[in-house]
């Protein structure tokens, strides 16, 4: 899916070299994160955590204009220098060029505080650019701004800490830690305002695969659900065949659960007592090795039921609809035989 997502966005004159070059570099399990929020709202600490969980790269303001050698990071510092806005057009550009950077692309990058507004998400988009989870975090405006009075920067890690919530015990990191620049009430409630302004047009933009976190709560909870999150995966609109498994102890209402999603879904219902007395009754040639075990009370033999299984589930109208399968395998070696006849339920 994102080799074909790249294909439409770059249009390459040779389909198959782009189609082998990206199969080479390319890691397409390795995370692409947003971490968006108001100020204070705690993104450089998730994004800081899910790096350290991930192995991944985190890529922020900080990190570009200082930590970073590329082509326009001069320019975009000499805008800071002045005190004048960095422009869309100039951000867009630094991150796709940090983003097309191999580490990212083999180990996945977390993009902190980007992007700000529609323009950027949508300067993003046509550069390629788009993430598989976009973490939005969110609180009170009263409590971004009491928060941001006491956050403190560690100017030799970049993490970030807290005079009341999160005050680091070493000795050492206290002393070199430094109040950020901005960070006035004023300006806070000015930095609210235009993130007010611009959240429901990004949200507009990124609502399929984002998930919205309360930050007022301990950050342990915070980091627990962005990472419940991250981890999922989103549900591909391709045409999908259902093929699925019921099991568990006698009672405990595998068929009838089997036959309502049947019924629902439209799926085809397999219950494999079911199947060996219908073999029996249309006196097939299975049927007819398969009867004297059920005539005698024994269990029928693995081969003789797989193979009833086999042929039922390589039938049309499974292939085409799905099925529901239930009442097999009921042991490990069962299951077993059931991978080894290619049968997967998914």
């Amino acid at each position: 899916q994102n080799m074909l997502e790249e294909l439409l966005i770059h249009k390459p004159d040779d389909p198959i070299e782009f189609m082998i070059n990206h199969l080479k570099q390319n890691n397409d399990d390795a995370p692409r994160i947003c971490v968006l929020g108001p100020p204070a709202s705690g993104k450089t600490t998730v994004a800081m955590w899910l790096c350290k969980h991930f192995n991944a790269i985190r890529v922020s303001q900080e990190t570009l204009l200082f930590k970073e050698v590329l082509m326009q990071t001069e320019e975009a510092k000499a805008y800071k220098e002045r005190n004048q806005k960095i422009p869309n057009a100039l951000w867009a550009n630094l991150i796709q060029e940090r983003l097309s950077n191999v580490d990212c692309i083999k180990q996945g990058w977390i993009l902190e505080g980007f992007p700000e507004n529609q323009e950027q998400a949508w300067m993003l988009q046509s550069s390629g650019i788009y993430p598989r989870h976009v973490v939005m975090l969110y609180a009170p405006d009263t409590v971004l701004i009491e928060r941001s009075g006491g956050k403190r920067l560690d100017p030799l890690t970049q993490e970030v800490f807290h005079t009341t919530f999160d005050w680091p015990s070493d000795p050492v990191v206290q002393q070199r830690l430094v109040k950020p620049e901005g960070l006035s009430e004023q300006e806070v409630s000015k930095k609210l305002l235009e993130y007010h302004r611009n959240f429901p047009e990004i949200f507009h933009i990124y609502q399929k695969i984002l998930k919205s976190i309360n930050a007022d709560q301990p950050s342990v909870d915070v980091l627990s659900q962005a990472l419940a999150f991250v981890q999922t995966r989103h549900r591909s609109a391709a045409p999908f065949t259902p093929r699925i498994l019921f099991l568990g102890p006698p009672g405990s209402g595998k068929s009838l659960q089997a036959a309502l999603i049947a019924q629902k879904y439209d799926v085809v219902n397999i219950c494999c007592g079911q199947l060996l007395k219908e073999a029996v009754a249309d006196n097939t040639k299975l049927g007819e090795l398969v009867k004297p075990y059920i005539d005698s009370g024994c269990p029928v033999p693995d081969n003789l039921v797989l193979k009833l299984l086999t042929e039922r589930l390589s039938a049309l109208d499974c292939l085409t609809n799905g099925w529901v399968l239930s009442g097999f395998p009921r042991d490990v070696g069962q299951g077993e035989q059931l991978q080894k006849a290619q049968i997967n339920p998914n």
